[in-house]
């Protein structure tokens, strides 16, 4: 009796499966692309973004002309971000990017290129368990930064753009942190040098970072290491001139 309980959950918690998500014969049997973009927007407002994808794609191939053939574009971009598939996100971005130079979307387009990227440099681990991984590949970061660079430049006006000037702020501490942590290395391996021109580069590029403060002291240790006292000096004025209350001018007593 026992037996037949189990199994008639199993069956039925298959059957709640198979329906959260259209089947794949129900999806080719798409015919009517307004319908079908309809079912695809309560997808997505649902939520269900596996389910959306399904749908979007069907119709990207059954109806690849037509007064939906964008939208259904744009959507499968956001669905393939939603999902986690980067890759596909971004190969969609390009591909609707070069064919529709002048869509009036193509703000959106540029937008989600840049949180496709973002995404692509955050660190699950960092995410999981709050540990500052400031040393990983900074390689996407800048992919995201130029994207919503170039969204700020070309549509100033675009409502993507206020969220885009916060996201690069952002990312240019991200990108700072990861300078001082090569620098750090550089200095525990004693190469003071390199370590210097890493805070300098902060400096140079991410001045309006509160990474700056920091990067300002490990040039002043680096210069302190190599015995150049004057560059040394001078960057300590310079630390306790703009940052008076720093906790790292109590290294330089």
């Amino acid at each position: 009796m026992k037996f037949r309980i189990i199994l008639a959950c199993i069956a039925a918690l298959t059957l709640s499966a198979c329906s959260s998500s259209p089947d794949e014969t129900d999806v080719n049997r798409l015919t009517d692309v307004e319908a079908g973009y309809a079912r695809a927007q309560q997808a997505l407002q649902n939520g269900n973004f596996t389910s959306a994808l399904q749908v979007l794609e069907a119709l990207n191939t059954r109806f690849p002309f037509g007064p939906f053939t964008h939208q259904i574009q744009l959507d499968l971009i956001y669905a393939y971000y939603k999902t986690g598939d980067i890759d596909k996100a971004l190969a969609s971005v390009d591909r609707f990017t070069r064919l529709n130079p002048n869509h009036q979307s193509i703000d959106y387009a540029l937008y989600m290129r840049g949180l496709t990227n973002e995404r692509a440099s955050e660190n699950l681990f960092q995410d999981l368990v709050g540990l500052d991984r400031s040393d990983r590949d900074p390689t996407k970061a800048r992919e995201a930064f130029d994207d919503y660079a170039e969204l700020v430049r070309r549509f100033p006006d675009s409502k993507y753009a206020a969220d885009a000037r916060q996201r690069m702020i952002g990312i240019k501490s991200r990108l700072a942190r990861h300078e001082l942590a090569v620098a750090q290395y550089y200095m525990k391996r004693e190469a003071f040098l390199a370590a210097a021109n890493r805070g300098k580069y902060v400096l140079e590029n991410f001045a309006d970072t509160p990474e700056a403060e920091h990067a300002l002291a490990v040039m002043a240790e680096a210069y302190d290491s190599l015995g150049l006292v004057e560059l040394r000096a001078d960057t300590v004025a310079t630390l306790k001139h703009n940052y008076p209350q720093s906790d790292y001018l109590s290294r330089f007593n």
